[in-house]
């Protein structure tokens, strides 16, 4: 399209000093007890960060039906509600900041466990295929026939051809000395154990997932799942909840975009709650699920269980705004269950 044909859009909100920001929220209900404090928040965090946290603070109308551009009853009528300007009564910019460093807290937790898990993933992946080829991760011949030879449509490449290319990025970018001293003595390509070390979560993830089923479950199976394809899908999701926290964005009330499957609750007794429940299964609190239970297996000992624990009780007393834990997906007893 000729940049001449694009048509700009009008933009009617006005750039505000902090002073008017703070002015604003107070005239829609949220209050500041602290003039002074507030207005170092908005300066160090940001309104328009904070305002994903006093999102879930504002009122909200009654059953609505949206017309359709022309103003009329659209054929598939969607009752809903709609989020007002106003606050709930008792609302303050703190219970925004508290809420916000809560969930910033929550992302440090949540990166310390997958740290764990992606090093201990290169391990297995590693392990399990260089049995089979010391550059096994060349040869399409080991891999799922969707991974390896399914060309896609429009670029004509599988998506083994793209992961391979990813692989050559990681390593032509790698400015460790372990990369330098294989190079330098044996050459290109790194053997599987020294190659998996610039590996990212999603390239291991995107890897495991176009693996063969025998290799899957020899891997899924260390971690007390009979299914590798759901263990696959696993690794997907903690992939996304690792690029929510490493781009620093909202996680405790996010709804999860690519959620895990789930083995049966025979296998795995503490997925129950989440069979019945789409609200649970579609926020943050399974995927922390997820994680403790591969750290138990990859460090029985770790203390982040109880870290998480105690941080998840320290979740900030907003009952009176109808906030708690269930916003996360977490059930009602979910500390005994933990």
């Amino acid at each position: 399209m000729d940049h001449s044909e694009v048509t700009q859009v009008s933009y009617a909100k006005p750039w505000r000093s902090y002073e008017e920001q703070l002015d604003q929220l107070a005239a829609r209900g949220l209050q500041a007890d602290d003039p002074e404090r507030a207005l170092d928040c908005l300066k160090r965090i940001g309104y328009y960060r904070l305002s994903g946290y006093w999102f879930a603070f504002r009122e909200r109308s009654g059953p609505v039906v949206i017309l359709d551009a022309s103003g009329k009853k659209p054929e598939k009528v969607k009752v809903e509600s709609l989020v007002l300007d106003a606050f709930k009564p008792g609302t303050t910019l703190q219970h925004a900041v508290d809420l916000y460093v809560f969930d910033k807290q929550l992302r440090m937790l949540v990166l310390d466990a997958l740290e764990r898990i992606e090093v201990a993933l290169r391990v297995d992946i590693s392990h399990t295929l260089g049995k089979l080829d010391s550059f096994a991760y060349l040869k399409p011949e080991l891999f799922h026939e969707e991974f390896s030879r399914k060309l896609d449509k429009d670029s004509g490449l599988s998506r083994h051809h793209e992961w391979l290319g990813k692989h050559a990025q990681l390593i032509n970018r790698s400015r460790e000395e372990f990369v330098r001293h294989n190079k330098t003595r044996y050459g290109l390509p790194l053997a599987i154990w020294v190659a998996c070390e610039v590996w990212d979560f999603g390239t291991l993830s995107t890897l495991f997932a176009g693996m063969r089923e025998p290799e899957q479950d020899v891997i899924a199976s260390r971690y007390g799942i009979s299914s590798g394809r759901v263990f696959a899908s696993w690794l997907r999701s903690l992939n996304y909840l690792r690029n929510v926290c490493a781009h620093h964005s909202r996680l405790w009330n996010r709804n999860i975009v690519d959620q895990p499957k789930l083995p049966a609750a025979t296998e795995l007794p503490w997925i129950a709650p989440f069979e019945t429940s789409a609200h649970a299964r579609s926020r943050c609190f399974l995927l922390l699920c997820l994680s403790r239970h591969l750290l138990h297996t990859i460090n029985p000992h770790s203390s982040w269980a109880s870290r998480m624990k105690a941080h998840l009780q320290a979740f900030p007393d907003l009952t009176h705004l109808g906030l708690n834990l269930a916003g996360m997906g977490a059930p009602a007893d979910w500390e005994a269950c933990w």
